[in-house]
Order: structure tokens, then sequence, then C-alpha cells
């Protein structure tokens, strides 16, 4: 396991997390639609203007992980087509070492 995999894996917990925020608080704001009263018109104002933002980074967060997602799989291609027996070797042990822990079971 390298930097990526370890750094990717947050990230994407960190969209499903957001994504989770933005639509609860859009379902708060269709909530309170039916409330009146300056301050809730401007909490209301306050939270489209968040929600806008949060949309945004959100957006920008899930192409951040979907490049380094690419990045990574480019760099493993290149790693197999530049050291295919070394690539075998690697998954060969992998799969010894999965196979061994299932049979444990």
């Amino acid at each position: 396991m390298n930097a990526l995999d370890t750094s990717i894996a947050p990230k994407e917990k960190l969209v499903a997390d957001l994504k989770v925020v933005v639509s609860d608080a859009e379902e708060l704001l269709a909530a309170t639609a039916s409330q009146t009263g300056e301050k809730i018109a401007e909490l209301r104002e306050r939270m489209h203007t968040n929600l806008r933002l949060a949309r945004l980074k959100l957006a920008d967060a899930e192409a951040a992980v979907r490049e380094s997602t690419r990045q990574m799989a480019k760099a493993t291609d290149h790693y197999v087509h530049e050291n295919p027996w070394k690539a075998i070797g690697i998954a060969a042990g992998a799969g010894l070492l999965v196979g061994m822990l299932i049979g444990r079971r």
C-alpha cells in the first residue's frame, strides 16, 4: 500500500460525508420553507450560500479523487508493463497469502 492508497480512502469518505451533509441541509431548508420571520429568512439565505459553496467544494474533491485514482492506475499499468515478472510474483504472493488467511477459518 503506497501513499496514494492511504490518501484516497479518507478523501472518498470525506466526499461521501459531505454529500450526506448537503442532502440533510437541503432537506432542512425544504422543511423550514413555510417558516417566516427576519431571522429565519436570514438563516435560510446563509444556508443557501453555504450549500452552494459546499456543492462546489464537493465537486472539486470528487474531481481530485478521480484524478488521483486515474494517476494511480496509470502508474500501476506502467509498472506492470516495465516489470511483468515482478508483478506476477507479487500477485501470486498476495494470492497465496489471501488463500492462507481464508483457509485458516
